[in-house]
C-alpha cells in the first residue's frame, strides 16, 4: 500500500515523518535484543510479501502482512516495517524516500493495533477457536487500518483524492480476507512448533503495561 511520490502535501509528509519517528523510537525501546533475529526475519517476510503490486490509482494493492508483524512483534513492528520500506524504496523505487514516513506510519500503526486486538481477544477467549478468530481478525484489521490511514492521508492532501481513497479501501477487501487467513494459519502453526514466540511477546506487553 505504497503511496507514490508527488501525491501528498508537505504538511502530511511532515506529520508522517514525525509520527513514524515516534513510533520507531517506541518500537526500538521495547524490542528485546534477543528477539532481533525474529524481527529481522519478519522484516524480510514483509519485504518479500509486498513486492508484487497491483496498481490502484495513486496507490496499489499487495500483501502487507503488517497484522502478522503486529501480533508477533508489537511496537517493534515499526522499525521492522521502516527498514523493509526503506530498502524497497532504495532498491526497487517502490513508494519513495519522500513518502517513507507516511507509508511507514500507516502500516506500522495498524500493525500495532492488530497486535493489541489479538492480545485482547486471545486473553478474553483463550481457546483454540478463539485464538484462530483473534488471529484472523488481527490480520484483516492490519490491512483495513493501513487502507484507512492511507485514505486519510490522501484526503488531507487534496479533496479530489476522495474517490481514489474510497477505491483504495474497497480494493483491499480481498486482501483483508487473504491476510486474515494467512495470519490465522501462521499463528496456529507457531503455537504448535514455537509457542515461546507469542508467549514472550505477551509477557513483554504485560510487563510494559505494569511499568
Amino acid at each position: 500500500m505504497h503511496i507514490a511520490e508527488g501525491v501528498l502535501s508537505p504538511p502530511v509528509l511532515a506529520a508522517g515523518y514525525a509520527l513514524t519517528a515516534a513510533g520507531t523510537a517506541i518500537g526500538l525501546r521495547r524490542l528485546d535484543y534477543d528477539r532481533l533475529m525474529t524481527a529481522g526475519i519478519l522484516a524480510a517476510v514483509f519485504f518479500v510479501g509486498s513486492l508484487i503490486h497491483v496498481p490502484i490509482g495513486v496507490s496499489n494493492a499487495h500483501l502487507i502482512l503488517n497484522g502478522l508483524l503486529g501480533v508477533l512483534l508489537g511496537w517493534a513492528a515499526f522499525p521492522a516495517i521502516l527498514s523493509a520500506l526503506a530498502l524497497q524504496a532504495l532498491l526497487f523505487q517502490y513508494g519513495g524516500l519522500v513518502v517513507l514516513g507516511v507509508n511507514t506510519f500507516t502500516m506500522g500503526l495498524s500493525a500495532v493495533g492488530a497486535g493489541c486486538l489479538f492480545r485482547f481477544l486471545h486473553h478474553r477467549w483463550p481457546t483454540p477457536g478463539g485464538r484462530r478468530i483473534a488471529a484472523f481478525l488481527s490480520g484483516a484489521v492490519g490491512v483495513a487500518g493501513a487502507a484507512f490511514l492511507t485514505s486519510i492521508a490522501l484526503i488531507f492532501s487534496e479533496e479530489g483524492f476522495t474517490a481514489a481513497a474510497s477505491l483504495l479501501f474497497l480494493a483491499h477487501v480481498p486482501v483483508m480476507l487473504a491476510e486474515g487467513c494467512i495470519t490465522m494459519f501462521t499463528v496456529d502453526f507457531i503455537l504448535r512448533v514455537c509457542p515461546e514466540m507469542l508467549t514472550t511477546q505477551q509477557q513483554n506487553h504485560e510487563r510494559i503495561g505494569h511499568a
